[in-house]
């Protein structure tokens, strides 16, 4: 368990704000936001590298906020693995032993375990010089568990390795931790890790939390406009609500959730459905409009299209665009379910 009440760090250009989080034993959670929004920051203050001006960090059931790093009970490892040059592979896994002791888990038979399950045996005498991409966070995974930490910090650790690698190490995660059960905080920017690995998920900006709970409610239902933006909403538009309407310009679209006033509503680009031909029955939230522009990102293809001088976007594959034979300038019907429109 990884409790985080208040936490404030002050920086002379940045600072970590009224943090709280609070990571389940044995679960795996992620921590997502763009870039100087104060994730690494976090991590480092749990490790004992940053000291809070304010606030306690919990590790299990300890008080750790004035512990030294080597009393705390946490592994890390980090994007660039941070391994030291002029050890061999042997070497760069045991080195944290000689500051921690543990009853039985930092023994030989533990480690030679520990090796096993991360496929090094083989490397163990090799530098770590002209070692791949995967192979070195590997080792950087062993070094960091050999200690038998409470709970393991991870700093974007796949975002240097090629498509393979990253693959390779993601299933090695989820393995490890679905046969150990430790404890893991995990920053990443990439939301299909985040999807694959984690159980919840915290959204960082400007060194404050925006929001914090399962990965599905987070994507699919985001608390505030940053965070909708973040986790490609894309639609996010201002509106005004009459019970279960909601009325964008001349649209008006009917909601599953009901309110009165104004503020905003978003919907995913890919619960924006295009059709040529108009749906047959009755279809809620049935507009006309005209495709704008086409850009193709490969397997998936974004279209833009305008309603009533709303600007919307819509994701689908790129093989149904080019058997449907979408193009700029064509007339298509644009639909969506009550229930994929959030209020803001």
């Amino acid at each position: 368990m990884i409790q985080l009440e208040h936490i404030d760090v002050r920086l002379p250009e940045f600072a970590l704000q009224d943090i709280c989080l609070n990571v389940k034993n044995g679960e795996f959670f992620t921590l997502i936001g763009p870039t100087g929004a104060g994730k690494t920051l976090i991590l480092e203050s749990i490790v004992g590298l940053v000291k809070p001006s304010g606030g306690h960090i919990r590790i299990g059931h300890r008080e750790v906020t004035a512990e030294p790093p080597e009393r705390r009970g946490v592994g890390i490892v980090y994007q660039d693995q941070a391994l030291f040059p002029h050890l061999s592979v042997r070497k760069n896994i045991s080195f944290g032993l000689r500051y921690h002791r543990h009853s039985n888990r930092a023994g030989k038979h533990s480690l030679k375990d520990l090796i096993d399950r991360l496929g090094l045996g083989h490397l163990l005498d090799r530098s770590v010089h002209h070692l791949s991409g995967g192979e070195k966070q590997r080792i950087a995974l062993a070094r960091a568990l050999a200690i038998d930490p409470e709970v393991l910090l991870l700093d974007e650790p796949l975002s240097s390795l090629d498509p393979n690698f990253r693959e390779d190490i993601r299933q090695l995660l989820k393995q490890l931790h679905h046969e150990t059960a430790i404890t893991i905080l995990m920053v990443t920017h990439d939301f299909s890790e985040a999807h694959y690995l984690a159980d919840r998920v915290a959204v960082i900006h400007e060194g404050r939390i925006e929001q914090s709970g399962l990965v599905a409610d987070v994507f699919m239902r985001p608390s505030t406009p940053f965070v909708a933006e973040f986790v490609g909403m894309k639609n996010i538009f201002p509106a005004t609500f009459t019970a279960s309407l909601a009325s964008i310009g001349e649209l008006s679209q009917q909601m599953k959730a009901t309110a009165n006033g104004s503020g905003r509503i978003a919907i995913r680009p890919e619960h924006v459905i295009l059709s040529v031909k108009k749906p047959e029955g009755a279809v809620p939230n049935l507009f006309k409009g005209v495709i704008t522009g086409i850009n193709n990102q490969g397997f998936y293809s974004e279209i833009n299209v305008d309603a009533s001088g709303n600007q919307i976007l819509s994701i689908m594959t790129t093989s149904h665009v080019h058997t449907a034979r979408l193009i700029a300038g064509q007339g298509v019907f644009i639909h969506m379910a009550p229930d994929n429109i959030h209020i803001l």
